[in-house]
């Protein structure tokens, strides 16, 4: 079986997860199956309770022999994700985990309940090499890329989870998954999209979720997002913009000296066109940096008249940060000059707000907390 190479970080060339179920289309898992010397339709059967069941581990496969259990099916469903600490909050509604990897990094997971809805927040990357100063996650940088069923595993746990009836007050399934949690999707591009095809395959295949209820966040990496434009899936683009001008977008999103801020909105345009798909522009709304209201005119004539939603983020602060969120009437004032603007406009329900909710700050806890432990 072809070993893949999943990327490392700035701390060197990371060690391969082992291959998982669902690193393979169900093809390559009949393969998979046959070279362990099994009839192809154990790899049906190990995919229907995978992705239509959600159970990750083979030994609670009952109606598997157990000498099947206890060796070549275990095999192809190794256990990927140890949850080390999870978090509760919004009285049920929010759950929170984070997740060490094989070789130890720590990746995090959200599952967040609504009336009508549930919805996973999920990690691409070990870290995030886009070194935005704001966010938690890119000043912990890149540890690696994780892997097509590293990041699905996340996925069938948090169905499994809503599944349970365990989210209050929301159905008891998973009907969307975003990919704003570590790291940036389009940096680890080729598993993003067999993730996005695994997730939206009818089982046995994958999840069978729809692609339209799929959101994948990037920073503005425009060759990554012209490519995605072209592989005919209909998710939703969120542009994590921040500024509408040069000058402070290239502080805040550093990519932005390689790709400004006209450019990633001339990719974004193009997704649009491409896909009939408006485009959400993600805007984190923080103090006295980025919430002048002259810079909520220049976002409005920069999206007016286009296929796009702005998404305004109360900032989480991270601990020790310069930054801090704007003021609710700073934040309303920024609202309604969009609007007026004829620009599509909420903001963000805030969720997790005393469970280290902000991107990377749970996982940032937990390798403190080992540091300290190991300095004592």
């Amino acid at each position: 079986m072809p070993v893949v190479d999943f990327g490392a970080g700035r701390r060197g060339r990371a060690a391969l997860p082992p291959v998982h179920l669902a690193d393979l289309d169900l093809p390559g898992r009949r393969e998979a199956v046959a070279a362990r010397g099994l009839p192809g339709f154990r790899a049906n059967q190990l995919s229907q309770h995978y992705f239509a069941r959600y159970v990750r581990d083979v030994a609670e496969m009952t109606d598997l022999p157990p000498a099947l259990r206890a060796d070549p099916a275990a095999a192809l469903l190794p256990p990927l994700l140890t949850a080390l600490r999870e978090q509760v909050c919004d009285g049920g509604a929010t759950r929170k985990t984070v997740w060490r990897l094989h070789d130890g990094a720590l990746v995090e997971s959200v599952l967040m309940g609504y009336a009508d809805r549930v919805t996973a927040c999920v990690s691409s990357q070990a870290g995030c090499g886009m070194a935005c100063p704001f966010c938690a996650t890119g000043q912990a940088g890149l540890t690696r890329n994780l892997s097509v069923a590293e990041i699905v595993d996340q996925v069938v746990h948090l169905a499994a989870v809503a599944a349970s009836g365990a989210v209050s007050g929301a159905p008891a399934r998973l009907s969307r998954v975003v990919f704003m949690g570590m790291g940036e999707p389009l940096a680890n591009y080729a598993r993003l999209v067999q993730v996005l095809r695994r997730l939206t395959a009818p089982a046995p295949e994958g999840l069978g979720l729809s692609q339209r209820h799929l959101t994948v966040s990037t920073v503005g990496l425009v060759p990554a997002m012209r490519k995605l434009a072209q592989e005919g899936l209909a998710v939703t683009l969120a542009v994590s913009l921040h500024a509408p001008d040069d000058a402070l977008r290239n502080e805040l999103v550093p990519v932005n000296q390689r790709w400004a801020v006209a450019e990633v909105l001339d990719a974004a345009w193009d997704f649009a066109a491409q896909t009939g798909r408006r485009v959400s522009i993600e805007y984190a709304m923080i103090k006295d940096v980025n919430d002048q209201p002259w810079r909520a005119d220049l976002l409005g004539a920069l999206l007016a008249g286009r296929l796009a939603h702005v998404n305004l983020i109360p900032l989480n602060p991270t601990p020790g940060s310069r930054w801090d969120a704007s003021a609710p009437h700073v934040e309303r004032e920024f609202v309604r000059r969009l609007r007026a603007a004829g620009v599509s406009t909420t903001v963000r329900d805030t969720r997790g707000r005393e469970i280290d909710g902000a991107c990377g700050q749970l996982a940032a806890a937990e390798t403190t907390g080992r540091e300290r432990k190991a300095a004592q």
